[in-house]
């Protein structure tokens, strides 16, 4: 079985013949980590030789006060999709469906096959979840229902009013997992807040992460909030001290700067509405877009825009045949895949 698995293939650094590199690939920040968080970090060093608390109970606890929830509602993983792949595992069983739309976030089929479930990938309207066929796709064996909002790779967000009638229409023995991992880049005035339906839901959980917006790839720890009987199960599903103890460190003091990281989300808010509108002024069809990156749909271009954008240094994320995924990173950095992307769009 192991050998019909497609891996997850991470997004990849390149280099331009004068040296210039600029990853736009991982839907990474293009901040270095806030000097307090650096600090905490470097005061926990001090107890490495210890194995780190398994419950992360302090952890727990900041996550539960900063969104005025139970400590009994919170989950935690390495990353919010290893935390998805606890909820694959609580319901792993032969015979049972998990419906996603697809394309989406491209580990959902790999945590499908590792857990012996059945895919149910229903395609994407346009860029858009058709959350009335992912609705029809529902049957006796569905278990499990991802909606990845916004949406990996292209960046579009389902609205409030859509998500509660999808909600509505879901059955309860079917837990729908709203992927919120971008959330902290939302605009949209009628984006749906997975934590204010989750509590009158029991059947709704929300996945979210320190790695993007906090600007904690490296050190992996993501969390689920959801109702307790949920909760209960997926931390049985947990690998025994998955969260180290530096990102159990360093997630708490960036609660604790929220602030100032919030105000480098902004900025990066002001990129992506500066490179949307630039690719647009280009030709370039771009959808709207309430992530940290930018989404072209360019069917059998794609494999040669990447290629253009790597010669200059830029690396983007490819999906063959069907388009590229660009992060939004330092303004330097977006200027030079602008520049590659105009060029491309001259030939």
């Amino acid at each position: 079985m192991l050998d019909t698995m497609a891996p997850y293939k991470p997004g990849k650094a390149v280099a331009a013949p004068d040296g210039r590199s600029y990853k736009l690939s991982s839907n990474e920040t293009p901040y270095d980590p806030l000097p307090s968080v650096v600090e905490a970090i470097a005061e926990g060093a001090r107890r490495i030789h210890r194995y780190p608390d398994p419950g992360a109970t302090r952890l727990t606890e900041a996550i539960a006060a900063r969104y005025s929830v139970p400590p009994e509602h919170v989950a935690l993983g390495a990353g919010s999709v290893t935390v998805a792949q606890q909820l694959f595992e609580t319901v792993g069983e032969p015979g049972v469906e998990v419906v996603y739309a697809w394309r989406s976030f491209e580990a959902y089929p790999l945590l499908a096959d590792l857990a012996g479930v059945t895919s149910v990938m229903v395609p994407l309207a346009g860029e858009d979840h058709d959350l009335d066929a992912m609705a029809e796709a529902v049957n006796d064996r569905t278990r499990l229902v991802f909606v990845c909002n916004p949406n990996n790779p292209t960046g579009t967000s389902v609205r409030r009013g859509p998500l509660e009638a999808f909600l509505d229409r879901v059955p309860e023995h079917v837990l729908v997992v709203l992927d919120e991992a971008y959330i902290e880049y939302v605009r949209d005035d009628d984006f749906p807040d997975g934590l204010t339906l989750y509590r009158d839901r029991p059947n709704v959980c929300v996945l979210r992460t320190f790695s993007k917006a906090y600007g904690l790839a490296g050190l992996r720890v993501g969390y689920m909030i959801a109702q307790e009987p949920v909760v209960s199960a997926v931390r049985k599903t947990i690998i025994p001290f998955a969260v180290n103890h530096l990102a159990q460190v360093a997630a708490i003091a960036s609660l604790e700067a929220e602030d100032e990281l919030l105000d480098r989300v902004e900025r990066v808010v002001k990129e992506r509405t500066r490179v949307r509108e630039s690719l647009l002024g280009q030709g370039w069809t771009v959808p709207p877009t309430e992530a940290n990156f930018v989404w072209l749909r360019l069917g059998g271009r794609t494999l040669d825009f990447a290629a253009a954008c790597a010669a200059e240094g830029v690396a983007v994320r490819p999906f063959a045949e069907e388009g590229v995924r660009v992060s939004i990173g330092s303004p330097e950095a977006n200027d030079a895949f602008l520049a590659a992307a105009a060029s491309f769009a001259a030939k």
